[in-house]
């Protein structure tokens, strides 16, 4: 063996670096070797340069053998899950030599994924970062189960970049970003991560290791999950072995059930308070459906089996109002059967008694309305009796609300049409359910609904009929336009100011309709100087506060001349330079009045619509100013 293959025997011996391989081969060239040495010794130079690269390869494998090896030990003592997911995101990090590496789980409730562990991370924004389904680098990993990498993530038009994502990614500093799926069979749970703060190229040996961690991580995901259904299973096993030790006899649970349904009727209890006595009583667990099967339906009032659960019917007079459902007792006794379809009539009794009080309800908050409406000459004190009978907030300013459904096609005729009755009864009920809920008054009038509605702290008369709109339009389904008064104080002391206020209401509402505004909600607020047009009140005030009302406030703090500087800008024509011989100033000054005027007033208030109604408003306020002695 020659004295160059022994150099390179200790270069290999004590892990040198790759560049001094070359070394021998200077030194024999310097020393005049042929050129049959120089070739001999450049093949032994890539013959210990790939003995190197093996070596390495077999330590880098080492070593990551080594940490998925401490890994499974990890899971195999699992007592804490965020310990070992943070012990696996160390791992992850040190073996790819990244500069940060993380974890985020999949949250299904949300439909989204958000951070769970990061390490290296330095930015609080990231680490409290969500990401959307298939948004950024995460979201399609998560989205997709499949593994993502980018050498430049910025520069990478594969992914959906949003604000919010880009935001934290450039405040941590992130270029080069891997990551792979946390997978459960076929369904993704979560995706582990690695980043650097430089453009990098991942290999796809890097790829596979993280991919390991990331088997590791979900192992231990669903390990602590099974963990926690044991738990919680044990938990239940030990409530029913109470239950069991409680009710040793079925004739006692039978006199129990008895004497709990009595007293629930007695005491004005619901359908969910009988589910849950029975609950306990017959140690399963019972739900109320609103959706029968058809077997059950034709069972009467029997109890019928369905797989291992059992179903009675609740019905009255023959019509079927839904069904108890008993789960986790597949094997029930003659008693206890009878035990659940005595429930099952205990509720339908109990829902025919809250459709009658709820329908009476209805129709006594629709009387008063109505009588609000049609006969405000009433006595007060009987107004005021009747809605406190039916706790309405009847001190609060109100707004009266106009409602109707909007759907596309013809409409009209002297007699509505089958489908129209049934689109004003919907909308009827679903008015009136939302009146009971704000403790306001509802009544079906003029081919739609009418609504007397307190204002809350703070919410305006335009606020409240978006809302409205919002509510009625997702509970039927359908475009419920909705038009609104101006707020009327304490209406059962004004009831002679409801009537007018319907009025504005029905006209709002018919303007939102010319306007080709179906299914929205508006005040005249809303409109402009239309809504001057369509309000009794005619405040010209409010649309004067609303429109230039802080450049008023702004001149009269600072002793300013915007106002005269707007009027005579409009005067102009639009015209700085006129604008200065009007008001004898220089242009700068008018440039310098109209920027401030912008900045009061929003960008567009040179727009065709804003222009004209800054102008109305400037000729109301000089209008209502009072003249100045001459």
């Amino acid at each position: 063996m020659s004295h160059e293959h022994v150099s390179y025997l200790e270069l290999l011996a004590r892990g040198a670096a790759t560049e001094a391989y070359d070394r021998p081969v200077l030194l024999a060239r310097a020393s005049g070797a042929g050129p049959e040495a120089l070739a001999g010794l450049e093949e032994a130079k890539q013959l210990a340069l790939r003995v190197r690269a093996e070596l390495e390869g077999r330590r880098r494998r080492e070593a990551e053998l080594s940490a998925l090896f401490a890994t499974a030990h990890d899971l195999a003592g699992l007592r804490d899950l965020d310990a070992v997911l943070r012990a696996i995101v160390q791992r992850a990090r040190s073996l790819l030599g990244t500069e940060v590496a993380y974890l985020s789980l999949n949250d299904p409730a949300a439909g989204d994924t958000y951070m769970r562990v990061t390490e290296g991370s330095v930015s609080a924004r990231f680490q409290q970062l969500r990401l959307g389904m298939g948004e950024g680098l995460g979201g399609l990993v998560a989205q997709t189960a499949r593994p993502y990498v980018t050498a430049d993530y910025f520069d990478d038009e594969r992914f959906q970049h949003t604000r919010t994502i880009d935001t934290a990614v450039h405040d941590e500093g992130l270029v080069a970003i891997l990551g792979v799926p946390l997978s459960l069979g076929s369904q993704v749970i979560g995706v582990l991560f690695a980043a650097d703060r430089r453009a990098r190229v991942f290999e796809r040996e890097q790829v596979a290791l993280l991919g390991s961690f990331a088997a590791h991580a979900a192992v231990a995901i669903d390990t602590a999950n099974l963990l926690a259904e044991t738990r919680s299973a044990l938990a239940e096993l030990e409530r029913a072995n109470d239950i069991i030790r409680e009710h040793s006899a079925v004739i006692e649970r039978a006199s129990e059930v008895h004497d709990r349904l009595s007293e629930l009727v007695l005491r004005g209890g619901g359908v969910h308070d009988v589910a849950e006595a029975v609950s306990e009583v017959l140690g399963g667990t019972v739900e109320f459906t609103e959706t029968p099967a058809g077997a059950v339906r034709r069972a009467g009032g029997h109890a019928v089996r369905a797989g291992d659960d059992w179903v009675a019917a609740v019905s009255a007079g023959g019509e079927h109002l839904g069904a108890l459902v008993l789960r986790g007792r597949p094997d029930l006794d003659p008693v206890d059967l009878r035990t659940l379809e005595r429930a099952a009539l205990v509720t339908s009794l109990l829902l025919l008694a809250r459709r009658s009080a709820g329908e009476a309800e209805q129709r006594v908050r629709g009387e008063l309305l109505d009588d609000l409406l049609d006969a405000p000459d009433r006595d007060r004190s009987l107004l005021r009796e009747r809605a406190a009978r039916l706790r309405t907030d009847s001190d609060a300013p109100h707004v009266v609300l106009a409602a109707r459904i909007d759907r596309a096609g013809p409409t009209g005729g002297a007699e509505p049409s089958g489908r129209e009755s049934a689109d004003r009864q919907r909308l009827w009920s679903a008015a009136s359910h939302l009146a009971a809920t704000r403790r306001g008054l509802a009544s079906a009038r003029d081919g739609g609904t009418v609504l007397l509605l307190p204002l809350g702290p703070g919410e305006s008369a335009a606020e409240l009929a978006r809302q409205t709109a919002r509510h009625l339009g997702g509970a039927l389904r359908e475009p419920v336009t909705v038009g609104a008064s101006a707020a009327v104080r304490a209406p059962l002391d004004h009831p002679d100011q409801v009537a007018g206020a319907y009025q504005e209401a029905r006209r709002c509402l018919d303007a939102l309709r010319l306007l080709h505004r179906a299914g929205e909600g508006a005040a005249a607020e809303d409109l402009g100087f239309l809504g001057l047009l369509l309000a009794d009140s005619r405040d010209i005030g409010g649309f004067v506060e609303r429109t230039i009302g802080q450049v008023v406030a702004y001149d009269g703090r600072r002793g300013t001349d915007l106002v005269r500087t707007l009027d005579a800008y409009f005067a102009s024509g639009m015209s700085p330079a006129r604008t200065k011989d009007d008001l004898h100033v220089h242009v700068n000054t008018v440039a310098q009045r109209l920027e401030r005027v912008g900045r009061l007033l929003g960008p567009d208030w040179q727009t065709p619509s804003r222009a004209l109604e800054i102008q109305l408003a400037l000729r109301l306020h000089a209008l209502s100013s009072p003249v100045a002695p001459g």
